[in-house]
């Protein structure tokens, strides 16, 4: 008969040294995850501005936003050189710049960001212009039935009916978690449409034009809804 092997009371030395380093490391990443986010959202944001592959809106990152554009890099704007044009069917065309957006009404809305890749940031702040104010402003002609936005980074562009763009949560979004909209969020000014998904959100935005239909956006041309309702379309002004 041969003899069998001892058993170990407790389990081998290495696994008991492997588990409690996995705990260690554990307690570890609770303690440092907010900084160990906050920077890793920084790499994200400032890499995919170069990513002519899109591949890095594909990167993990826990709790927060993913970082993705359709155009291979983005110019920066800023207080200098950035302008928003409002045209189309409307009485009185005009072109803003940031200084003029901030002097005028400001909205706060707070709702959950959820993208259709499965990703969700709830009670995300937002704060900035209200959309239908600067329709009024502008004055929709009979005809006008729908906006159509389009964006600095040459490619993206969005919808709504005009309906849709009159409610009270749709804003030219200036800030964003009570920061000034950065520009890997879409800034120096983004639309945030709080009861769509954030596809319909569209960043870095230039121009809005006031159609008589609806021109399908980017990701509507790729089979997205026109009409991008979250199941919950609830958000707090």
């Amino acid at each position: 008969m041969t003899d069998s092997p001892e058993r170990p009371e407790s389990g081998p030395p290495i696994a008991r040294r492997v588990m409690f380093s996995m705990l260690a490391a554990g307690a570890a990443g609770l303690v440092a995850a907010p900084y160990v986010q906050g920077g890793w959202e920084k790499i994200l944001g400032t890499v995919s501005q170069n990513d002519p592959t899109g591949l890095t809106g594909l990167l993990p990152n826990p709790g927060g936003f993913r970082y993705f554009s359709v155009a291979g890099s983005v110019p920066r704007k800023n207080d200098t050189n950035y302008r928003l044009t409002l045209d189309g069917l409307v009485e009185r065309p005009a072109t803003y710049t940031l200084d003029d957006l901030r002097a005028m009404p400001q909205r706060r809305v707070v709702g959950d960001v959820e993208c259709t890749d499965g990703w969700r940031v709830p009670r995300t702040p937002f704060e900035g212009v209200p959309l239908s104010h600067l329709l009024e402003l502008a004055g929709v002609r009979p005809e006008g039935k729908a906006i159509r936005f389009t964006c600095f980074d040459g490619v993206y562009s969005e919808s709504l009916t005009l309906a849709q763009a009159r409610r009270p949560d749709v804003l030219i979004a200036l800030r964003m978690l009570d920061e000034p909209m950065p520009h890997e969020h879409g800034g120096p000014v983004r639309l945030y449409v709080a009861p769509m998904y954030f596809y319909k959100s569209a960043k870095w935005l230039s121009g809005i034009t006031v159609t008589d239909t609806v021109v399908p956006g980017y990701w509507e041309e790729y089979g997205y809804d026109v009409d991008g309702w979250l199941d919950d379309a609830d958000a707090s002004v």
